[in-house]
């Protein structure tokens, strides 16, 4: 990269000729780990800055959504810790109650028994040996991305600690009568044997079967139209709208129910659309949410036709047939008797099915643990509202609103056998006692505790406190709550993130579990596609770690971090990355050859060129912009605003413009030398929350520091220099040009031309030698002759290119590129002025020709420009 030799006494001596990030990443990480980095004391008086990691499943491994939230937080961790922070970034894993559940029962399948084979304590018991063996693979996988949380705090939400909180909260719910039991519409799911929750929940467009079935006989018919055929059997009434004209005679009247010896009534529900289909609703309250909600308006019984398992339970000819064989039947035996009015198949429709093993979920009535949540999702909207939470980006709050403003009771049963437990005991007489940590549980015969285990979101729902050691009054808990920012995607705003809110709220007396909510978008593939297997575009962040670095996976995710919105991401862009990372090595390692230091105080301004005077500047403007971004959380920007700083301004100029300077030697270099330090120095801390590993291995050497991870984040000195930049712009417009004629030119950047600068009487002339430099312009000889000259920033240069391109050959090309433009303007012309053609065509067709006229035009000067630069014949 340059003339000068290295001497054995350089400080470059200690850093390879190329970046290897496999031999410097895992050491590196286990070095920050062992000397305490990353641990939080909370005896410290420095001011804290919290933020829990959002807990993945015990059976999860990094998927790129994880490395994209984790290279977020670990970014602002790091940067409030080099800020004079106490910095606590709190690792852990969620149980995964159903996910861990049907890993090991999987695993027993294979050994042909299934849970009930060993009876649940013995289950749970297997279950805790999986997860020994098994799971938290994620969290070494987290280590090799660089998250540099505070390990010594690790938690598990069935930890003994977290048991203790979620006990505790349940206590307290269910004693100032937050907490019942009843019977309600459920998501089910007839694998897993258990309710399960609304983001458990995956719907798609299954192709079904919509059928209209004429309901009743004569003037008292009605139809309807479902999807369901076989939910039909637990009719136990039609609903119309009550103004609809056409059914008020028969309101109040019962319509005999096909295929079963029962009648039903026909009410009047403003839930029905009038206008929708026929107009008429069977209402089937024990298998559908909307319809329960009928029948609880209108009296009606609930009638369950199915098991836990989907099998129908009830009327003699479809007795033990799986739902969807029953549907078949149903449909069959209305046809028979002429009742089947339509039939559209297939007929595509959003079907929800369970995330963990796809099964189509059942809507069920069912009884339930649930929390009233009217109190607690105000307290959740309001802390919003009042400023005491911030949503970022601000345009997700409609989204938040609409959520806890609309909240219904929360189902938090589960038909599971790992989890927390429900803390109730039922007595041989109808008694029932909750139980929390202090209490003894009743003991005696025919006291049994509750079999059902709590959603997992109850207790991620505590996170933000019983992870800092809360019901206890820990110092963990004085210092580090409430937590400063959640980062967390977009889609589980509904979910985890109201959750933790009315918790947070709850149990902690009105203090809020965080001071900011940012949210992200989900990572795509480069074409915006939803990644997914059933895709073939999932990619493993650890096969591009291992192929190009943690740095170039953490700088790609957070180059597309922008608030709330979704991550593009392709390995072109990941390659592109590992350049940079390797552009930073290569050029410190020109800068440490060439003497650049950090040792004494920078030189006084006045002594500077214009050139370190011009990066000193844009440094401290780009500090203030990095900041500001921050901030905000354009992470995108601030990532975007480092590649430019680095790769633009200090390597591509500022290092070329100096290396004149450099070669002189003498008190020009040294303050050079102490320059490049200085920027070196400060835009090595500003990119190390994002790209820790390479910064770290350059930083220490450049500095001899201990770690950049507990170096001091740089602070904005002031210093502006407007002059400096208007005049490094004026070289930068000099040299752009120059490189452009080259170009058209057909002439290679490196390629020597011999010519003249006339920059007299201009801020330029200081600049020659530098210029020549970076232009590879060579200075005239007594053979010089000017070919080519170029009018640009107040000055002239000169080119004699007589050498270096064939002139006559060079003018045909031109000149048969001018006649092709000027055909090419003509036949726009043509057509724009033609009246007819304009009365007819579309905007968009105009719009294009006239695209097309303007770029001729602008071929065309360019053309007859370049042309006019080459010399006589």
């Amino acid at each position: 990269m340059t003339e000068n030799t290295q001497t054995p006494s350089s400080p470059n001596s200690e850093l390879p000729t190329s970046y290897a990030p496999a031999e410097v990443e895992g050491k590196l990480y286990e070095r920050w780990v062992e000397r305490g980095y990353f641990t939080a004391d909370p005896a410290s008086e420095k001011p804290a800055y919290t933020i829990v990691i959002p807990p993945p499943n015990v059976t999860g491994s990094l998927h790129l959504g994880h490395a994209f939230q984790h290279t977020l937080m670990d970014a602002l961790t790091r940067r409030k810790r080099m800020q004079g922070y106490e910095s606590l970034w709190l690792p852990g894993m969620d149980h995964a109650g159903i996910a861990t559940q049907n890993k090991v029962e999987q695993q027993l399948a294979e050994e042909g028994k299934s849970r009930h084979d060993l009876g649940r304590e013995e289950f749970v018991e297997r279950v805790w040996q999986w997860k020994e063996e098994y799971g938290g693979k994620i969290l070494g996988q987290m280590r090799r991305l660089g998250d540099g949380v505070d390990w010594s705090r690790e938690r598990f939400t069935m930890d003994e600690g977290l048991s203790k909180a979620v006990q505790t909260i349940f206590k307290k719910l269910y004693d100032d009568e937050l907490i019942y039991r009843a019977e309600r519409i459920i998501n089910w799911c007839p694998r897993c044997l258990t309710a399960i929750s609304d983001i458990e929940v995956e719907y798609q467009e299954d192709a079904g079967e919509l059928v209209s079935i004429k309901y009743g006989e004569g003037e008292d018919t009605l139809v309807v139209a479902t999807t369901r055929a076989e939910t039909m059997l637990g009719d136990t009434a039609i609903a119309v709208h009550p103004d609809d004209e056409r059914y008020k005679h028969l309101l109040g009247k019962l319509i005999k129910l096909p295929l079963t010896d029962r009648s039903i009534p026909v009410v009047a529900d403003t839930h029905v659309d009038p206008e929708f289909g026929t107009g008429c609703v069977k209402v089937t309250p024990a298998h559908d949410p909307n319809d329960f909600a009928i029948g609880q308006r209108h009296g009606l019984p609930n009638m369950t036709i199915m098991d836990e398992h989907g099998v129908i339970t009830v009327h003699g000819p479809f007795l033990g047939l799986d739902r969807f064989e029953a549907r078949s039947a149903v449909v069959g035996a209305l046809r028979q008797q002429g009742r089947i009015i339509a039939e559209k198949r297939p007929y595509l429709h959003s079907v929800g099915h369970c995330s963990r093993c796809s099964t189509t979920v059942e809507p069920r009535l069912s009884l339930q643990w649930w929390v009233k949540v009217e109190t607690l999702a105000k307290a959740a909207g309001d802390a919003v509202r009042d400023d005491r939470v911030t949503i970022h980006p601000k345009e997700m709050e409609k989204r938040y609103f609409d959520w806890v403003d609309n909240l219904n009771d929360w189902c938090i049963s589960r038909q599971l056998w790992w989890g927390h437990r429900i803390p109730v005991w039922y007595g041989p007489n109808g008694e029932v006692v909750c139980v929390g940590p202090d209490d003894e549980a009743p003991t005696g015969e025919g006291w049994v505790q509750d079999t059902d285990v709590l959603d997992t979101w109850f207790s991620s729902g505590l996170w933000p406190f019983s992870t800092l050691g809360w019901p206890e009054k820990t110092p963990d808990l004085a210092k580090f709550y409430s937590t400063d920012v959640l980062v967390t995607g977009h889609d589980i705003i509904f979910f985890w993130v109201a959750r933790m809110m009315m918790f947070g709220l709850y149990a902690m007396d009105g203090e809020v579990p965080f001071k900011t909510i940012a949210l992200t978008g989900l990572v795509r593939d480069e074409r915006g596609k939803k990644m997914s297997k059933s895709f073939g575009n999932v990619v493993d962040p650890l096969d591009w770690m291992d192929k190009y670095g943690s740095d170039a996976v953490r700088f790609t995710l957070a180059k597309g971090a922008n608030p709330g919105t979704d991550v593009p991401i392709g390995e072109d862009w990941v390659q592109a990355s590992s350049k940079f990372a390797n552009k930073i090595w290569n050029a410190t390692r020109f800068a440490l050859m060439n003497g650049a230091t950090i040792e004494g105080e920078l030189p006084p301004v006045e002594q500077l060129s214009a050139t370190d005077r011009w990066i000193l500047s844009r440094l401290n403007k780009t500090v203030a912009q990095v900041d500001a971004y921050y901030d905000d959380f354009q992470f995108s920007k601030l990532s975007e605003a480092l590649y430019h700083f680095a790769w633009d301004e200090v390597f591509d100029w500022y290092v070329e413009l100096s290396k004149t300077t450099f070669f002189a030697g003498g008190e020009p270099a040294k303050a050079s030398a102490r320059v490049l330090g200085e920027v070196l120095d400060v835009m090595l801390r500003l990119l190390h929350p994002v790209v820790p590993f390479v910064t770290e291995t350059l930083w220490t050497t450049l500095t001899g520091g201990e770690s950049l991870v507990i170096a001091d984040w740089p602070k904005d000195s002031g210093l502006r220099d407007e002059a400096a930049e208007a005049e490094i712009e004026g070289v930068q417009s000099l040299v752009r040009e120059v490189r452009r004629f080259r170009k058209e030119q057909g002439l290679d950047d490196k390629q020597k031309v011999p010519a003249r600068l006339d920059l007299a009487g201009t801020a330029l002339a200081a600049h020659e030698d530098a210029i020549r430099q970076v232009l590879r312009l060579q200075p005239e000889g007594e053979a010089f002759s000017a070919t080519a000259t170029l009018p640009v920033a107040g000055a002239t240069v000169a080119l004699d290119l007589s050498g270096t391109i064939d002139v006559e050959a060079e003018r045909k090309r031109l000149t048969k590129d001018l006649g092709a433009a000027e055909k090419e303007k003509q036949q726009a012309e043509a057509k724009l002025g033609n009246e007819a053609f304009l009365a007819k065509a579309p905007d968009n067709v105009v719009d294009k020709i006239k695209g097309r006229l303007a770029k001729a035009e602008a071929d065309i000067a360019r053309i007859q420009s370049q042309l006019a630069t080459l010399p006589a014949a």
